[in-house]
Order: C-alpha cells, then structure tokens, then sequence
C-alpha cells in the first residue's frame, strides 16, 4: 500500500463512519516504533505505522485509522480528544474503533550476554555491557573479576 492509497483509505472511512471530510494529509511515517499510528495537533496530519500494515493487512490498518479520525475529528470540533476523555470514548464505541493496537511481533534481540567469573569465589555475573574488569571486583568477596563468555 502507497501514501495514496493510505490517503484514500483514510477519507473513505472517514466519510463512512464518522460522515465528515478528512481534510488533511495522511501518511505512513516509517520511524514509528511504539505506536500504531498518531495525530499530530498541530497539522491535522496522521501518521500510520507502516510495520502494521505488513503484519496485520488493512484491517488492523483500517481500526488505527478510525481510532486516529476520533482524534482528528473531536480536536477539530473543540471537544474532548485525549485517551482519557469521555467524548473521546463513546465515540470510539460508537464507530467501532479500537482503544489500542495489537502488539506488534518482537524483533530477535542483537544484543548478547557477557559472563564474568570471580577467581576467589567462582560466582557468575551476567551483564549485558563489557565493564572495566581492571576497576570493579566481585561484590561478594572482592575477588578479581574475569570474563568468561563474551
């Protein structure tokens, strides 16, 4: 799916479900980590997180849109358009719209995990950063730290 396509999407259900124009730009913004999508107050703009779209398909895709013109729309219209305003709520029921998206799938973690082994005691520190083997010791008996597996 394009911009413009998302574009069309977007108006489309806007007039579908909420009988109003979506008069601005809607876009997938491919820097959106934690969030399905976002209205952005200052210029009507919405951004769609495009992750979501390649998971889930247009479903998903079309319930962030809808619960992102709840925002759109109510912003436009003075009244209540943050999560925790009642305006806000009825009219995510009453469209339909989802209060949060489904998690996307975790990516594999890069980040792997050094051992250290105390040469007095033998006790085992897991760290997930290299430290200074020259400057700290063991906490329990101030052996000499020594790294194992890295």
């Amino acid at each position: 799916m394009e911009n413009s396509e998302l574009q069309s999407l977007v108006e489309r259900l806007s007039l579908q479900y909420f009988h109003k124009p979506f008069r601005h730009q809607a876009y997938f913004n491919l820097r959106l980590r934690t969030t399905g999508g976002r209205y952005l107050l200052r210029s009507h703009n919405i951004e769609i997180n495009k992750k979501y779209f390649d998971e889930y398909g247009e479903q998903e895709i079309s319930g962030i849109i809808k619960h992102e013109l709840c925002h759109y729309h109510l912003h436009l219209e003075g009244k209540g358009y943050q999560h925790r305003d009642r305006d806000f709520k009825e009219l995510l029921n009453r469209v339909g719209a989802p209060r949060f998206c489904s998690p996307l799938a975790k990516a594999p973690s890069s980040r792997k995990v050094i051992y250290y082994t105390c040469q007095a005691c033998g006790l085992l520190f897991k760290r997930k950063k290299r430290i200074n083997t020259g400057r700290y010791v063991c906490g329990k008996c101030g052996g000499k730290l020594k790294m194992t597996m890295g």
